[in-house]
């Protein structure tokens, strides 16, 4: 990605952070699916879904992950940093207690993923070691920075390429969540700030769907 290109993107992913706050908005609304129960809890779902790209990543264990065979479980992508100061950790604590409150055979139909929005410093051990105090079973997923801005543009959840080479620098991000199903397709998303006790209720008949 050229200078101005990330220039641009940057800007871009700021209006959208922004006004926005979240990418879900930018859908045209004859591609959602209206259950207003789900909306009450900050679910959208799109009525027919959308195919993952074919890019690769590696996991937290370092190995490759092809993002369209996420498949056989519903997955929850949060775009997010392990040096991130607040929003990262304050939701990887709160997908881990709503992951305990679920129903058993509901939590073992859910996967979480951190997919680093900051690859210059996230390593897959250091995605391993970050995640662990969350949850054991939370997956990371890093990559290049090419294949990260393909991956945020196809799930549409921006986030700003930061400058490196400002010591301690941040990464300005989205706080939703893309929502793929087992069919490993994008089937939506959840907005931020979560309500945990909606969720809670709406999720288990959820991730019974196929």
């Amino acid at each position: 990605m050229s200078r101005n290109q990330k220039i641009l993107f940057g800007l871009l992913a700021v209006v959208t952070i922004m006004i926005a706050g979240v990418a879900p908005s930018m859908l045209e609304k004859r591609e959602l699916a209206d259950d207003p129960q789900l909306l009450g809890a900050g679910i959208i779902l799109l009525q027919q879904g959308r195919p993952m790209p074919a890019l690769e990543m590696l996991d937290e264990a370092g190995q490759p992950v092809r993002l369209d065979q996420l498949k056989n479980h519903w997955s929850l992508l949060f775009f997010g940093y392990t040096f991130c100061p607040d929003i990262c950790p304050t939701t990887l604590a709160q997908l881990r207690n709503l992951r305990a409150q679920l129903p058993v055979v509901a939590a073992q139909r859910l996967q979480v993923y951190l997919v680093s929005v900051d690859p210059a410093r996230d390593t897959p051990e250091r995605l391993k070691q970050y995640l662990n105090y969350f949850d054991k079973s939370f997956k990371g997923l890093s990559g290049q920075p090419q294949v990260l801005a393909k991956f945020s543009e196809a799930v549409s959840i921006p986030f700003v390429p930061p400058d490196t080479t400002k010591p301690n620098y941040t990464v300005q991000h989205s706080g939703n969540l893309a929502l793929v199903g087992p069919d490993g397709r994008l089937r939506g998303f959840i907005r931020a700030p979560f309500d945990s006790q909606k969720l809670k209720a709406v999720l288990p008949a959820l991730l019974r769907r196929d």
